[in-house]
């Protein structure tokens, strides 16, 4: 791979192009380590987790500030050549103008995209209005469009996850925000074809991203015959990693086991993916 990194105009034109055609999964990884280990693998773009970042922090997720999130962005568009989607969250604000600022400064850390979610991490209320929501997007994209207009905007309607699963909701929240200027809309916790095939139906031509945060029957291909244009996992692939090291951990707590170590990767073969990477 080549130490000379693609400007950061160029991998966010390269994002646009993803989105324009065909299905393609982008991975999430949690460090600069599985992010470039993931980027090895042939995937065309990194999207970050919020949930597996704040783990690796000895954190939960949304617990993390924002400067935090910032330094973090930075350092995986540093690691990588591929364009990188922040997962940011409700954008660290209420109110939509402080939305903007927010965005104002994830931009800056050369990311390609980010997603703005529609949650309000209030129980009792557990999603902003449809108005406020859509005037947070609205100043989100008018932020990117002050900074150039070139970075990826998703709308996220998290009904399925705050324990609304309504999907004419779900719907009725991703057509407005594609109007008030999302690109890509995504609506995480749909599973099932039908909800798949009523989403994508509902937002076109505009593209949906589709989570699959646990295994699934789904194949890419599959779900690329549904319409959807790009794949995620979420913090999947960081709980996988977790749940090795949490089984093999407790083994050897408990019963004075080191059976769980078998699956270790090996450290010569790390030492030698890393060892040419600055």
């Amino acid at each position: 791979m080549s130490t000379l990194q693609p400007s950061v105009s160029d991998r966010r034109r390269s994002f646009h192009e993803l989105h324009r055609r065909g299905c393609f999964v982008i991975p999430n990884p949690w460090d600069a380590g599985s992010a470039r280990f993931l980027e090895a693998l042939g995937f065309k773009a990194l999207a970050t987790t919020s949930s597996g970042f704040a783990w690796s922090r000895g954190r939960a997720d949304g617990a993390l500030s924002r400067d935090v999130i910032l330094e973090h962005l930075a350092e995986l568009v540093s690691a990588t050549h591929v364009p990188v989607n922040a997962d940011y969250q409700a954008g660290f604000a209420t109110d939509a103008r402080d939305v903007a600022e927010s965005v104002r400064l994830a931009v800056e850390t050369g990311i390609a995209g980010l997603s703005i979610e529609d949650s309000t991490g209030d129980p009792s209320i557990p999603l902003y209005d449809l108005d406020a929501a859509v005037a947070r997007i609205a100043a989100a994209r008018q932020a990117i469009d002050r900074a150039g207009g070139d970075c990826l905007l998703v709308g996220r309607a998290e009904c399925f996850l705050v324990g609304r699963p309504n999907l004419d909701e779900a719907i009725t929240r991703l057509r407005a925000y594609s109007s008030a200027g999302a690109d890509c809309l995504y609506a995480p916790g749909i599973r099932d074809r039908d909800q798949i095939a009523a989403v994508v139906a509902a937002v076109a031509p505009k593209p949906v991203n589709l989570l699959v945060g646990h295994a699934s029957e789904l194949t890419v291909s599959e779900v690329a015959a549904l319409g959807v244009r790009r794949i995620s996992v979420g913090g999947a692939l960081a709980r996988v990693a977790w749940g090795a090291f949490m089984r093999s951990a407790r083994l050897i707590a408990e019963k004075g086991d080191f059976s769980g170590l078998a699956g270790a990767a090996s450290g010569r073969e790390l030492d030698l993916f890393f060892g040419d990477r600055p």
